[in-house]
């Protein structure tokens, strides 16, 4: 739950506007509860793995998510995500099968991930 101060009371009960400060105030609370502050992708864990893989990525804001495997030559194994996500730390694992539910083969797979205007493409094996 976050909570966002619009405006500010003195000591004497009147309300003052929004100032810098307040809002500096915000950016320091919503770091400590794990919003992060810019747009990853990161390595995946294991690598090289059997038979599952973590993905991990940083939201810093709301963003429309699109999280795919790809194989070395561009074509679509499976979409992991595909939906709006509140910002924060984020990650999901991938069992190494395809759209359809079943096992891929051994070798060099891409995960790519859109977020807004963010793009990046890491590459990931999987050993059998």
């Amino acid at each position: 739950t976050y909570y966002y101060i619009l405006s500010a009371v003195d000591f004497n009960g009147n309300e003052s506007e929004y100032t810098e400060a307040v809002e500096a105030i915000i950016l320091s609370v919503d770091n400590e509860l794990g919003i992060p502050t810019e747009f990853a992708l990161h390595q995946n864990y294991p690598n090289p793995f059997n038979p599952t893989t973590t993905l991990k990525y940083d939201l810093p804001k709301r963003s429309i998510v699109r999280l795919t495997i790809y194989g070395v030559l561009g074509r679509e194994v499976r979409s992991l995500v595909n939906q709006t996500q509140e910002p924060g730390f984020k990650f999901i694992q991938w069992d190494a099968k395809d759209g359809f539910g079943k096992p891929v083969g051994a070798g060099v797979y891409l995960y790519r991930i859109e977020a807004g205007e963010y793009i990046q493409t890491n590459k990931m094996i999987l050993l059998k």
